[in-house]
């Protein structure tokens, strides 16, 4: 699974082309289409070359479950990988409230320190997390209350808005079980009607089980993959997700597909930006190599190269921190068990990963 991961990042480096997103500030180095599959009876595929919370990630994924778009479970269990989008979310009607002095340019100090506020009330007041926390209709709201609407006459003219709407995952679970090998179980976080109305739009898309009668397979449709900080999460989010739907079917858990859409490296901003822009062909050139030390060489070269990131982008460039990950080499992959209980049941305390001995953290900013 690591070597996988390893040799799609320098597929990315080597093939992708740089293009700028406007709307962040921020470079990228992408390729568009790709897949890899991961055979889930080698292992859970928890990256090795560089330390991941697991802990985050199955939060984070019970949190979807709940059919939760509040932040204020997260928060209370420690994991802020949602603080940003949240934040920057509720900003505009918060500050015109009065709650901060004003809308605060992004990255900036007053930006930084006025999110650290936002995260401190959510822990501490119920009611303002209430009101502030919720992230619009994301994927949970997607996944267990997706949008369904009833009659409101006898005549089938007007419409409401079923205020629980449908349950996409006890759906699916349900419709496995009855007819096990369809192909026709699908679970969409992709609604045209609500994306405007949500902190970020569902990267990763939609999911399809799949069944020959003995174990499942999933395959996940990503439209938008941070190669370096949210792929690694993407890949043992969506395979522990297999294993907690393969348990409640009573399947053996098989594959993990992952197939992508735009799948890049963040390049940075500014002057640091710009320099992957006009020497990007160069710069693919010395990567072009497949043994993990020659790693060390080049990323010794570029730091040489490369400008100051912009000051409160620090962080945002992500090739750096891939080249230093290429150069180590992966470990055996850990061993995860859940407990015998219903999905929805689940807690952090079902889950037991063993045998996880990765390389320490590589720490970068994460691109809002």
């Amino acid at each position: 699974m690591v070597e996988q991961y390893l040799k799609h990042s320098r597929d990315i480096l080597t093939k992708g082309r740089f293009k700028d997103n406007p709307r962040r500030g921020l470079g990228r180095i992408h390729l568009f289409g790709y897949q890899n599959r991961y055979n889930l009876s080698e292992g859970f595929p928890l990256l090795t070359t560089k330390k991941l919370s697991f802990k985050n990630i199955a939060h984070e994924l019970m949190w979807f479950l709940k059919g939760d778009t509040n932040i204020k479970y997260l928060v209370d269990n420690n994991v802020h990988i949602w603080d940003d989008d949240a934040f920057n979310y509720n900003l505009k009607n918060m500050a015109k409230e009065g709650i901060f002095r004003d809308e605060f340019p992004k990255f900036s100090e007053g930006w930084f320190g006025a999110k650290a506020e936002y995260v401190q009330k959510i822990k501490g007041d119920a009611d303002f997390a209430a009101r502030w926390g919720d992230l619009g209709p994301v994927y949970g709201s997607q996944w267990v209350h997706s949008p369904k609407f009833v009659p409101s006459d006898s005549a089938g003219e007007t419409f409401r808005k079923d205020s629980n709407g449908i349950d996409q995952i006890a759906r699916v679970i349900s419709g496995m079980k009855k007819d096990l090998t369809s192909a026709r179980h699908v679970v969409s976080a992709w609604n045209p009607d609500e994306v405007s109305r949500m902190a970020l739009p569902p990267c990763h898309t939609f999911f399809q089980l799949n069944s020959e009668g003995k174990s499942l397979d999933l395959q996940l449709y990503q439209r938008a993959c941070d190669m370096f900080l949210g792929v690694p999460y993407n890949i043992a989010s969506y395979s522990l997700l297999t294993q907690i739907l393969a348990k409640e079917i009573g399947l053996k858990p098989g594959e993990f597909v992952h197939t992508f859409g735009d799948v890049h490296f963040y390049s940075g901003a500014g002057a640091r930006s710009k320099w992957y822009k006009d020497n990007l062909s160069g710069l693919q050139e010395r990567i072009n190599v497949t043994e993990h030390q020659d790693y060390a060489g080049i990323l010794s070269w570029l730091n040489g190269q490369l400008p100051s990131e912009d000051k409160g982008r620090e962080g945002m460039d992500h090739v750096t921190g891939i080249l230093e990950q290429l150069q180590r080499t992966p470990k055996t992959l850990p061993r995860l068990t859940i407990a015998d209980k219903p999905y929805n049941q689940l807690t952090i305390d079902d889950f037991v990963l063993e045998g996880y001995t990765p390389e320490p953290t590589i720490k970068r900013a994460l691109a809002v």
